[in-house]
């Protein structure tokens, strides 16, 4: 590696993430260290058992492998080149691990049984907004259809226990709904049946013949 300060080489990620792995290499190989580093140890062989390896050999061998990878271009086009490694920022996320798979494969929307739930509290709402039969008839077909196929997916997640509409009823239900919204708009309030005239009386109180 290029020249430079124990601490300087200690900031290097890449150096951190190298020394990781000889770390626990060595960890699992499950071998005794060996205290006596040599003088001159050979960087190149890599024939000694990272078990078997000292502190400053690890961290030796580790600089050669950096150097060696760098030279065969392993690190060139990164994706991240240059820029801060995302998610590092000194406090703990328990959900990272979701949120990188929500970013990683763009996962949009909630899961299909909560869709589903969701949905189905505002079908009724959703149907009334239409103005004929054959419409709401589509919508509930639809919706039904939707949730089979939910039910059919087997991809884990909670179950999928949203029902499905009878057709003919929500139709039934959707003219009921619409008839009494006619007819509560049709009846007059009692402000209007009771119009104060100009005199102060109501004009339910006036003769018919009067009209003035």
């Amino acid at each position: 590696m290029a020249p430079g300060s124990r601490d300087d080489a200690d900031n290097d990620p890449l150096r951190r993430a190298a020394q990781y792995r000889v770390d626990r290499e060595a960890e699992l190989a499950g071998e005794p260290a060996d205290t006596s580093a040599p003088d001159d140890a050979d960087e190149s062989d890599g024939k000694k058992p990272l078990g078997s390896m000292s502190v400053e050999e690890r961290s030796r061998y580790v600089d050669v492998v950096i150097d060696q990878a760098m030279r065969r271009g392993e690190f060139d086009n990164l994706p991240l080149q240059g820029k801060p490694i995302p998610g590092l920022t000194g406090t703990h996320d328990p959900d990272w691990w979701v949120k990188g798979l929500i970013e990683r494969e763009n996962i949009t929307g909630v899961l299909p049984s909560a869709q589903l739930r969701k949905d189905d509290a505002e079908l009724n709402a959703k149907l009334d907004l239409e103005a004929m039969d054959t419409r709401v008839r589509e919508i509930v077909t639809d919706f039904n259809a939707r949730v089979v196929d939910a039910r059919r997916q087997l991809q884990g997640g909670p179950p999928i226990v949203t029902p499905t509409r009878d057709v003919d009823e929500e139709v039934r239900r959707w003219r009921d709904r619409r008839a009494a919204r006619r007819s509560a708009s049709a009846q007059p309030t009692p402000a209007a049946r009771r119009e104060p005239t100009t005199s102060g009386k109501t004009s339910e109180n006036r003769p018919w013949w009067r009209f003035w």
